[in-house]
């Protein structure tokens, strides 16, 4: 039976309307998990535009650093790249400058992949450091109270590139997954984890995701080309935010902004 998402996306002009976006959404999500159960579960993914996201949540002169419920929030990665965290490519690396340098979030709640160890190894101890600490019991999987995710140009998301082996993963929570287009290996979430989480959101910019962004959404359904189509939350409830060039292809939103698609695949 064909599953129904409801897409909502928010098209905003230059980066750092974009990037604002993005920090008042990882504010919003926050207070409100730590209001209902004490405790935000974050899990967040790497690159250049949520960079700049993670540096406004850090700018004291900005609302979000005093906002933030910093004490209650555990951070996961989404993904990894296998090199150790003071590498240049690490997601681990560019999280702890913009961000974790500057904030008062607790040594104990940051959970990172270590992209430094054999990939397998790395991935199973990603796995069982989360459902030690979360207690899960057999199928159990987490649930991440907010999970933010970027897009490839090839239509991949965290680490769930075309044709490669953790597209099929229905099990696991983390896995070492071999990019043969990248001549690596990364660590990745999989996609029925991501899809458990309270709330999902894409944060995408550039006008080369244009036509990935058009065909995800609104092109023939091919998760072994285009593997952002796994991402169906559980909830029926998925949040794009956009620059106006990534959004180029979409139906154009109203005059907030906004606009809606109703998928059923």
């Amino acid at each position: 039976m064909p599953k129904r998402t409801e897409v909502e996306y928010r098209v905003y002009s230059g980066a750092d309307a974009l990037s604002r976006a993005a920090a008042e959404h990882f504010l919003e999500t926050a207070q409100a998990a730590v209001a209902a159960k004490g405790v935000a579960r974050i899990a967040i993914s790497g690159g250049s535009t949520p960079k700049r996201t993670f540096e406004l949540l850090a700018n004291p002169a900005e609302k979000f650093a005093k906002a933030m419920p910093w004490q209650q929030i555990e951070l996961y990665w989404v993904d990894e790249r296998t090199v150790p965290p003071d590498n240049k490519d690490s997601n681990y690396r560019m999280t702890r400058e913009a961000l974790l340098e500057k904030v008062p979030l607790k040594p104990e709640n940051i959970f990172r992949i270590e992209g430094e160890l054999d990939p397998e190894e790395a991935a199973s101890k990603y796995e069982a450091a989360i459902r030690n600490h979360l207690r899960l019991e057999g199928a159990e999987g987490p649930r991440f109270d907010v999970l933010a995710l970027g897009m490839g140009d090839d239509g991949h998301t965290a680490s769930l590139f075309p044709h490669t082996a953790a597209i099929n993963e229905m099990i696991r929570i983390a896995v070492a997954n071999q990019v043969p287009q990248k001549d690596t290996w990364r660590i990745t979430l999989t996609w029925p984890v991501i899809n458990q989480a309270h709330d999902v959101f894409f944060l995408i910019a550039g006008k080369d995701k244009a036509q990935p962004v058009h065909d995800v959404l609104l092109g023939k359904y091919d998760p072994e080309v285009l593997p952002s189509q796994l991402i169906r939350p559980s909830n029926g409830r998925l949040l794009m935010l956009l620059d106006t060039d990534a959004a180029a292809l979409l139906p154009a939103p109203d005059a907030s902004g906004k606009g809606r698609l109703e998928i059923e695949r």
